[in-house]
């Protein structure tokens, strides 16, 4: 059985902790197993690659490493504010991810 995890790929997230702590990006794929998740332009790491198809010369690339679920949070596309998930199930039964947003926040 898979875990359960508060974003999806595609998702907008905000750092909530950690080096990056404040950035902004979009979710590029979720590893549940391991409870991780890369995001676009956050915890980048530079790699040492010989060369191949994809980098004919080799040398160092820089690309985006895991970062654990749980510094992430949803941001809500309508208001742009991070928010919480609430999981409901609308008239047909299907369930739908719903930000909880509290009052007075920014």
């Amino acid at each position: 059985m898979q875990k359960k995890v508060h974003i999806k790929k595609g998702d907008m997230v905000k750092v909530i902790a950690g080096d990056y702590k404040g950035k902004e990006g979009r979710v590029i794929a979720v590893f549940r197993d391991k409870n991780r998740a890369i995001v676009e332009g956050v915890n980048m790491i530079k790699r040492h690659t010989k060369p191949n198809a994809a980098y004919p010369d080799g040398g160092i690339i820089t690309k985006e490493a895991p970062v654990h679920i749980s510094n992430l949070m949803y941001i809500d596309p309508k208001t742009g504010q991070a928010a919480r998930i609430a999981r409901k199930k609308d008239e047909n039964g299907k369930i739908v991810r719903t930000p909880k947003i509290k009052e007075g926040s920014k």
